[in-house]
C-alpha cells in the first residue's frame, strides 16, 4: 500500500527561510510565486513544468493555501508590486 501524504505538511513557513513566507517545503519556492504565475494564465501542470522538482500536490497545496488567505497574500504581491514600481521609477530618474 503506498504513503499517503497529509496535505497539511506540504506548505510550512520559517522565520529564517524566504521571510517567514508560506512556501512548499523542502523548497525556496513561495505560494505567493505560485499564486502570481496561476493569476497570470499559469495552470497548474505548466507551473511543474518550470520548476520540475515540484509535483502537482504541492502546486495545487499551494493554490488551495492562497485561497484559503487570499485576501493577505493577494495585499502582500500588491506591496511586492509597489515596491517593484518605486525602485523602477527610482532608477529611471538617477539615469
Amino acid at each position: 500500500m503506498p504513503t499517503l501524504t497529509d496535505i497539511g505538511t506540504l506548505i510550512i513557513s520559517t522565520p529564517d527561510t524566504c521571510g517567514n513566507r508560506p512556501r512548499i517545503a523542502g523548497t525556496r519556492i513561495t505560494v505567493q510565486r505560485i499564486a502570481v504565475w496561476y493569476k497570470m494564465g499559469m495552470k497548474p501542470e505548466e507551473i511543474i513544468a518550470e520548476i520540475p522538482h515540484l509535483n502537482l500536490a504541492q502546486v495545487h497545496a499551494a493554490l488551495a493555501y492562497y485561497y484559503a488567505n487570499k485576501q493577505q497574500i493577494d495585499a502582500d504581491i500588491a506591496d511586492e508590486d509597489a515596491e517593484c514600481d518605486r525602485l523602477s521609477n527610482e532608477h529611471k530618474a538617477e539615469s
